[in-house]
């Protein structure tokens, strides 16, 4: 029964390795805090590829309050783990709320292209926008900084997937930084036409 078995298991995890994945590197915006499980834009995503034939497989690699220097940090694990055929990286926020210096955020986002590109990965870059806190300087800098990284790069770009739900009523939590569910398929049909050219059936 065991030798009966064993090109069962190996057909399996061949199949798996073979499965094209979606790598989704981000904070808490993709990490879904304060959701209900299986309520985030990834998993949304990963429905949406499933129900219009595509046979890829959604690794959601987003942490809360992730920085882009921790995601510098995760990525190369995550790259030889999973083995992307593209990146998704929404990183930067953390970053932006929090005054760090851009030149470092850009540094760390461009190693992570590169990072992505080198391990044969098509990589999407989804921009993110702040408040003027530390002034509107360094707020249009920071906006400024991932048009100019997917421009110089030639990589898919979506400026801010949170544009059409940031001001608008009962798409924010109370703390007026983390989208609510109902905000979810908004975020993900923004995406999807910067995504889409990225897909292989």
């Amino acid at each position: 029964m065991l030798c009966l078995s064993l090109p069962l298991v190996g057909n399996a995890a061949a199949a798996a390795i073979d499965t094209p994945k979606i790598l989704v590197l981000g904070d808490s915006v993709s990490a879904g805090y304060g959701l209900a499980n299986g309520e985030g834009w990834v998993t949304l995503l990963q429905n949406r590829l499933k129900s219009q034939g595509y046979g890829y497989r959604v690794i959601n690699a987003s942490v809360t309050g992730e920085t882009t220097a921790g995601g510098l940090a995760r990525l190369p694990r995550a790259l030889t783990l999973h083995t992307p055929q593209i990146v998704i990286i929404e990183l930067g926020g953390n970053d932006g709320l929090r005054g760090l210096p851009l030149a470092t955020s850009r540094s760390n986002l461009q190693k992570m292209i590169d990072a992505s590109k080198a391990a044969g990965a098509r990589v999407l870059l989804l921009g993110m926008k702040i408040p003027p806190n530390y002034g509107p300087r360094y707020a249009n800098e920071f906006e400024s900084m991932y048009a100019e990284l997917a421009s110089k790069n030639r990589i898919a770009f979506e400026p801010f997937f949170l544009e059409k739900i940031a001001l608008a009523p009962g798409m924010m939590q109370d703390d007026g930084i983390h989208p609510t569910a109902k905000a979810q398929a908004p975020m993900l049909d923004a995406l999807w036409p910067a995504l889409r050219p990225l897909l292989r059936r």
